[in-house]
């Protein structure tokens, strides 16, 4: 099987057709750490960087990029999107900020990668606010956390 599994009677790959498939609730859960210097971490927390309001920006971006997906993402489905929450927490001590994101949409294809693309893309807003100041910010450990509805139910990672 081919990376690009779904392709029409010429082999071009085509989106997946879900027209078949019923609608329903559908909730994704996805999950990125950025490791940043500590001392970086209380002035993005005390919403001092010179940029302004880091989180804020991060979560506006996240949602933002989360309702354009399917522009970004070739062959992705574009989706209702019913809800995009973006939560951080951060931990001084270790100079973390995890970011999770929570999409939901009434479809009939999953919100995986609404979810994804909102923790990318927040990731990448506060790597851009905080750069100046630290440059060795490393964005990682992007991943699905859980998903429920759909055919294929519910999913929760390890």
């Amino acid at each position: 099987m081919s990376a690009l599994s779904h392709l029409d009677e010429q082999g071009r790959a085509t989106m997946v057709d879900v027209s078949a498939k019923n609608e329903t609730a559908r909730t994704a859960v996805a999950r990125g750490i950025v490791r940043l210097r500590p001392d970086i971490l209380g002035e993005i927390a005390a919403g001092t960087m010179p940029k302004g309001d880091v989180l804020t920006a991060a979560r506006l971006a996240g949602i933002m990029a989360a309702k354009r997906t399917d522009q970004l993402i070739p062959l992705c489905h574009s989706l209702p999107l019913d809800f995009v929450g973006i939560d951080f927490a951060l931990d001084h001590s270790a100079g973390t900020i995890t970011i999770t994101a929570t999409a939901r949409t009434s479809a009939r294809t999953g919100v995986e990668m609404e979810a994804l693309t909102a923790v990318s893309v927040a990731a990448l807003t506060v790597y851009d606010m905080a750069k100046a100041a630290d440059k060795g910010i490393v964005i990682g450990e992007i991943c699905l956390l859980a998903k429920s509805g759909g055919k294929s139910g519910d999913w929760v990672a390890r």
